[in-house]
């Protein structure tokens, strides 16, 4: 590397994305029509089908029982999660209620940027007067950089809006 540590001596060595992960949780919602608006709107807003997430035990707090369905996750890579990315940070964040940035302790120490966004209808893909249900879920983002101060600078440069 040279002097300066915020120069890479090759390009290759700069940080990338390698995959977003989105989930939400539909644990306690029991009708069959919701979910399937859910799913719809889900699969909408990152392009692809999403799979179901199971509950590995039964907790009776919750009604759930082992092999319910409690979710759906979907794994994004190349074109749809660059898609993603954009429509996420131009788009929804923007949109979002009460937004004022996210906060920089939402990158962990290996350079992971994991967000909840509250409401699905900040997408405009989402058309609002077909949507009854609303759902939030996650979004996980996760870089090759190797520090946190690393990815922070990744992020910024990207136009990942944080807190002041």
């Amino acid at each position: 590397m040279k002097s300066d540590s915020r120069k890479k001596e090759n390009p290759l060595a700069a940080p990338r994305l390698i995959k977003i992960a989105v989930n939400t949780g539909v644990g306690r919602i029991h009708d069959a029509k919701p979910r399937e608006e859910i799913i719809r709107d889900f699969a909408l807003i990152i392009g692809q089908k999403p799979v179901p997430t199971l509950a590995r035990k039964a907790v009776a707090a919750f009604k759930t029982r082992e092999g319910m369905v409690i979710g759906y996750k979907a794994t994004l890579r190349g074109r749809r999660m660059r898609d993603f990315f954009g429509r996420l940070i131009n788009i929804a964040l923007p949109r979002t209620r009460d937004f004022r940035g996210i906060k920089e302790e939402a990158l962990d120490a290996q350079g992971n940027l994991t967000v909840g966004i509250p409401e699905h209808t900040v997408f405009p893909e989402v058309d609002t007067e077909h949507s009854f249900t609303p759902f939030g879920f996650e979004i996980s983002i996760s870089t090759t950089a190797k520090t946190r101060d690393e990815a922070l600078a990744f992020f910024r440069n990207l136009g990942v809006p944080f807190q002041k």
